[in-house]
This record gives C-alpha cells, sequence and structure tokens, in this order.
C-alpha cells in the first residue's frame, strides 16, 4: 500500500561549523505553506543577527510540493543542499532552517554546499523520524436497527471514529487509511439503508 510517509514528530536542531561560519539547523514538522511562511518569518526575526536564513521543504504525501531559497547565498549552494537531505532521506512535511552566522573568511562554493548540507544532515540525524499514514473520510446515515452491522464491520476493520449521531436516523464520520478505504466502502455498502453522504 503506497499510503504511507516519513516525517519528523517534533522539532529538531543541528549544527556545523567551518572557518569561523556558524551554521545552525533546525529541521521542523510542517502540514502547509501558511504555517512554513509563518515559521520563517518567526526564525528571520529571532536571528535577525545572521548573514543569512536559508531553508527547504517538502509537502504532501507524493512529495510534490517543494521549495529552496539560498536567502542571499551564491545561487544552488544553500536551498539545494538542504533540499537535497530532505530527498535522500525521504521525508516530507518538513521544514529546515539552516542559519549562517559570518566568519569573515569566504567558504567558496563548493565549502557552502558541504556546509549547508551538513548542517541540515545533522538537524535530521537528531530527528525522531516516524512513519505516517495517507488517511481519507467517509461519511453515512443508516437507521437506528442496523447498528450491530455498522459496529461489526467498524470493529473488523478498524477506523478511526470522528463524528457520530444516534437518533432515528444515526450518522456516521470515520476515517481509515487510504489502502483499506475500498474494503471498508464495500462492506459498509453491504449493509441495508445505509447511504454514503459524501
Amino acid at each position: 500500500m503506497n499510503d504511507e510517509f516519513k516525517t519528523i514528530s517534533s522539532i529538531a536542531e543541528g549544527q556545523y561549523s567551518e572557518k569561523r561560519s556558524k551554521f545552525l539547523a533546525f529541521a521542523i514538522p510542517v502540514s502547509n505553506i501558511d504555517e512554513i511562511k509563518e515559521l520563517v518569518t518567526q526564525y528571520q526575526k529571532k536571528y535577525y543577527d545572521a548573514r543569512h536564513v536559508c531553508y527547504a521543504y517538502m509537502l504532501g504525501a507524493d512529495r510534490l510540493v517543494f521549495r529552496a531559497n539560498d536567502n542571499g547565498e551564491p545561487s544552488g549552494t544553500a536551498g539545494k543542499p538542504i533540499l537535497g537531505q530532505i530527498n535522500s532521506n525521504g521525508l516530507t512535511d518538513i521544514l529546515i532552517i539552516v542559519i549562517r552566522y559570518f566568519g569573515g573568511i569566504k567558504l567558496g562554493t563548493s565549502g557552502l554546499i558541504q556546509a549547508y548540507k551538513a548542517a541540515a544532515t545533522d538537524a535530521i540525524s537528531n530527528a525522531n523520524i516516524i512513519t505516517k499514514t495517507v488517511n481519507e473520510q467517509v461519511s453515512f446515515i443508516y437507521e437506528f436497527h442496523m447498528m450491530n452491522s455498522v459496529m461489526k464491520v467498524i470493529k473488523d476493520l478498524n477506523p478511526k471514529i470522528i463524528n457520530q449521531v444516534y437518533d432515528n436516523d444515526c450518522s456516521m464520520t470515520i476515517q481509515i487509511r487510504k489502502g483499506l478505504m475500498p474494503e471498508l466502502k464495500l462492506q459498509l455498502s453491504k449493509i441495508e439503508t445505509l447511504h454514503f453522504t459524501n
């Protein structure tokens, strides 16, 4: 089932030093672009005295939403190597920010690439990597007397119950991993009086 993805459970930090330049890295679990923009702004304010605040992120189980930002470093020397580490670890729903304090000695293109890569690698190595599932929801209504049939399907496939209402007509919203949704719908569709509402 291709309904799993790897991410990190909480913020992790890393660092790297080269020729008196200090690189502080932060790997942060994220879920959307707005959250990322807010975090980047926060770190830019917090580390206002740093020369560069570079970052890269990857979003979504299919890993199609991503961006790398060099923040004034030569093109491709900061954001790209950070993103490269996200990719090589197969991670998503992650933002890595690397803050550089300039030490007065230029590192050159290859030196910069190595430094940003090393800082990002250190943050990832200090992170707790977890596997999550891609989940889908389904809502339906059914008559009260079919409750036992519905609960048997729930017991067999063990979806998460998001919402339920018991009345003459009962309603329920449940969530299950994407790969199990066809089977769940099939079992529910066999129950008399049950109608899907989404």
